[in-house]
């Protein structure tokens, strides 16, 4: 299929999801001009301040998900977006208390959040997740479902909510969840190796990925 017809498939399959319910799409257009022909899209997610989206080729972004780039938001090549997740560029959950009647008449709240955010490549955000405004999560992150994540998250980290409510934490690594499958799949070597870097697949095939510097997420 040209690309011509993937582009003007989107706003045909979104019409007919109305009474089918929701399909995924293929192929998404950046607003710099930039065409990601695999590319996965719902028709049934919400997408906010598309102008500051950016989003690589082979992302999935499944469905009724809020993907806010009203501040900049970069979502890497190969990432995952499940369902139900929220992924942040602003917040008004300061400025809403302390303005009260006077919020909405006002162009600049006081206390507004506009941070950018960034999910590294080949990341998997699991379903009822919140990435907070300006959280950066490196590559090859595992993000468990219902988690709260903000700050930095290392790469290859694993991520998850112990006690609701409260910021994720880091629980694991994914270059040794990728241990086994890796040591019986060396056809896949290289393929691993061209988004993580030799290093990582070294460390990922010989047992080496516990070294981290510090398992805790910065503020």
């Amino acid at each position: 299929m040209s690309i011509l017809l993937q582009r003007l498939k989107h706003p045909v399959v979104r019409l007919l999801s109305v009474f089918t319910g929701p399909r995924i799409v293929y192929g998404w257009q950046n607003t710099g001009g930039a065409y990601c022909p695999h590319t996965r899209v719902s028709t049934h997610t919400c997408f906010e301040g598309r102008e500051g989206l950016t989003l690589g080729d082979h992302v999935f972004i499944g469905h009724f998900n809020r993907i806010d780039g009203s501040n900049g938001l970069v979502i890497e090549e190969g990432c995952q977006i499940t369902n139900y997740a929220s992924i942040l560029t602003h917040s008004s959950h300061r400025s809403v208390r302390a303005m009260g009647r006077r919020y909405v008449h006002e162009a600049k709240p006081h206390g507004y959040v506009r941070r950018a955010t960034r999910i590294g490549a080949y990341s998997f955000v699991g379903p009822h997740s919140v990435i907070a405004p300006g959280a950066q999560i490196g590559k090859g992150v595992i993000v468990q479902g219902y988690s709260f994540v903000s700050g930095d998250v290392p790469d290859f980290a694993i991520v998850g909510t112990k006690v609701p409510g409260k910021r994720a934490e880091i629980m694991g690594d994914t270059r040794e969840l990728d241990r086994a499958l890796l040591q019986r799949h060396p056809e896949l070597h290289a393929i691993y190796a061209q988004w993580a870097g030799k290093d990582n697949l070294k460390r990922a095939l010989n047992g080496t990925a516990s070294a981290r510097d510090e398992d805790a997420i910065q503020p």
